[in-house]
């Protein structure tokens, strides 16, 4: 079976995005730091958006996930900057009520129940299954998600985007990985707990 893995970066006090929701890579709280890119197109390539692939020279398939799946607003923020799929690479599903038809032919808009969705996709053959967030849909996954991998910033906002938007779930993960970065982003591995 394939796993859902929410791959994600956040500050040390829960946040991925600032209070206006806007591409979090923008800021200074979590810079994209040299390093940072070499160890994601080093182990997770496929979640460099296609722009970024081409630049880089990138072409060869997923090695851990060929399906994404993401909420409206973190789509959105590719539509801000021009690009209607920002992983042309990928099986590429956005989560939302409101968008209507997708803006690319080969973006699947999901209106209706995400879990039974991911549910459906977890017993698909193919690679795993990244969830880029929100938090809100971080938080209707999580019964789901199998692993974490967050790129934790030294970084502290006080508000903004939670990693995980929703009400007390208590859900219990143990730590398989610590990756310490030169630029200070450690790379958080958890694995759920059975």
């Amino acid at each position: 079976m394939r796993t859902l893995t929410y791959y994600v970066a956040s500050t040390l006090d829960g946040f991925i995005a600032g209070p206006d929701g806007g591409d979090p890579s923008t800021e200074d709280f979590m810079a994209v730091t040299p390093d940072l890119v070499e160890f994601i197109a080093t182990h997770y390539p496929e979640t460099l958006p296609g722009p970024a692939r081409d630049a880089m020279g990138l072409t060869e398939p997923g090695r851990v996930f060929d399906t994404v799946v993401e909420g409206r607003r973190s789509y959105e923020i590719g539509l801000a900057a021009g690009i209607d799929d920002a992983y042309p690479h990928l099986r590429h599903l956005v989560v939302s009520t409101t968008l209507g038809e997708a803006p690319a032919a080969a973006v699947e808009v999901v209106a209706g129940d995400p879990l039974a969705r991911v549910r459906e996709l977890k017993t698909e053959e193919g690679l795993g299954i990244w969830l880029v967030g929100g938090g809100r849909l971080a938080h209707a996954l999580l019964p789901e998600i199998d692993r974490l991998v967050i790129k934790l910033n030294p970084s502290v906002i006080g508000s903004g985007v939670p990693l995980f938007d929703g009400g007390f779930t208590p859900t219990l993960f143990e730590t398989v990985d610590v990756t310490s970065l030169p630029g200070g982003v450690q790379v958080i591995t958890c694995e759920r707990r059975s």
